[in-house]
């Protein structure tokens, strides 16, 4: 007996962005409905997003102006923490200094200022309907809203990312269902690891052609006959790894291409392409295994598990600082403090970046963009041959 065919309740981003990423788990997770098996990420990510939504939620119940409770977000976190089932103390420290941040960069918060909080939509496209929430939506001014994503990624987007996120494309349509009086609509991802917004708007044409590319990523869904895995960086956290073929394979370290003769370029980088993905699977593979003896160290001097003695030392490093050492070599070899100054003294890229960020999360923004302009118009630049590959849209 032939299965029924697959047919779609309705869309979702998450659920088009799977299919994107990777068939195979599109279809484990949504025709073979597989049970699945979020990796801590996920659920911190979730967790955070709970905390954020109850907060937000009442603070706008409560009717109140000023600033969000710390201490309310903190207890909220323990709950979702226990909630999810997370563990580590590293981890949990990033949430604590998430929310803490967050707190402090929403300041005084006006709740009339807060349009929703967790916003359920349904969107019309073609014949599907795409279902979604959307984190929060703030009111700028009687003309615009801002739609506000939460994220809890630790690399930021690409502008490029950015201005072509599908997932804000379908946050702008349903803004001008929700709220047709709006006559602009701001979609900013809050990059809550970092503090920093990365904001976009969209134009109708692209509106136009997100709501032609959703209707066509549905339609192939469900007309699919094969799913196949796509390997990539995020293998490691996906929720159904488990049942993968293709990431045990992986982790096996098998190619599945050869190439016969390094004379055939298209043979060489398509070999090339394929175990560049291999590595990133089997590197992220070796992170999240290291993470679990690392923990375990963390009790003990050492481990001997396999014949392999695992334990982790600490290395010193040396930091000296500036005026004292100066004098230091001047008196010793009679060269001046200025000739020295010169040949030894740098700014640590991290330390400068922190001072800038600090400087504008206290003060005025722009000037501090600016500032970070004229420093970097004086700092020496090197430059170095780099490797770089980028897949070409097809």
């Amino acid at each position: 007996m032939t299965a029924p065919p697959f047919v779609n309740k309705h869309l979702s981003y998450s659920r088009l962005s799977r299919f994107e990423q990777c068939p195979l788990s599109f279809k484990l997770h949504y025709v073979e409905k597989r049970k699945a098996e979020p990796g801590d990420p996920l659920k911190f990510g979730t967790a955070i997003h709970a905390v954020l939504e109850r907060l937000i939620r009442e603070h706008m119940d409560a009717e109140r102006v000023g600033p969000l409770s710390e201490e309310r977000a903190l207890e909220l976190f323990r709950q979702a923490w226990t909630a999810e089932k997370l563990a580590g103390i590293e981890l949990f420290q990033e949430g604590i200094d998430i929310l803490r941040s967050f707190v402090r960069d929403q300041g005084e918060l006006d709740h009339r200022d807060v349009l929703a909080a967790e916003k359920e939509f349904r969107l019309p496209v073609g014949r599907f309907t795409v279902l979604g929430f959307i984190d929060r939506v703030d009111c700028v001014d009687d003309q615009t809203v801002e739609i506000i994503d939460y994220k809890t990624n630790r690399l930021l987007f690409t502008r490029d990312e950015v201005d072509h996120s599908l997932q804000m494309s379908l946050y702008h349509l349903a803004a001008q269902q929700l709220w047709p009086w709006a006559k602009k609509v701001r979609l900013t991802f809050h990059m809550l690891r970092h503090g920093i917004r990365q904001t976009t708007e969209r134009t109708p044409e692209q509106l136009e052609a997100a709501l032609a590319y959703v209707e066509t990523l549905g339609t192939m869904t469900e007309e699919a006959t094969e799913f196949p895995a796509r390997l990539n960086t995020n293998c490691v956290w996906c929720d159904h790894r488990s049942h993968c073929p293709a990431y045990a394979e992986a982790l096996q370290g098998k190619p599945d291409f050869l190439s016969e003769t390094t004379g055939d370029l298209e043979a060489v980088a398509r070999e090339r392409e394929h175990v560049a993905r291999l590595a990133k699977v089997l590197y992220a593979r070796k992170e999240e295994l290291e993470k679990i003896l690392k923990a375990h160290l963390a009790e003990r001097d050492e481990l001997v598990l396999g014949g392999v003695r695992y334990a982790i030392f600490n290395t010193t490093r040396l930091d000296y600082p500036l005026e004292p050492t100066l004098r230091i070599l001047s008196e010793a070899t009679g060269l001046a403090h200025d000739d020295l100054l010169k040949r030894l003294a740098t700014v640590d890229n991290k330390a400068l970046d922190a001072l800038l960020k600090e400087l504008g999360k206290t003060g005025d923004r722009a000037r501090v963009r600016l500032l970070k302009t004229e420093l970097e118009a004086i700092a020496e630049k090197t430059h170095s041959p780099r490797f770089w590959a980028k897949e070409v849209p097809a």
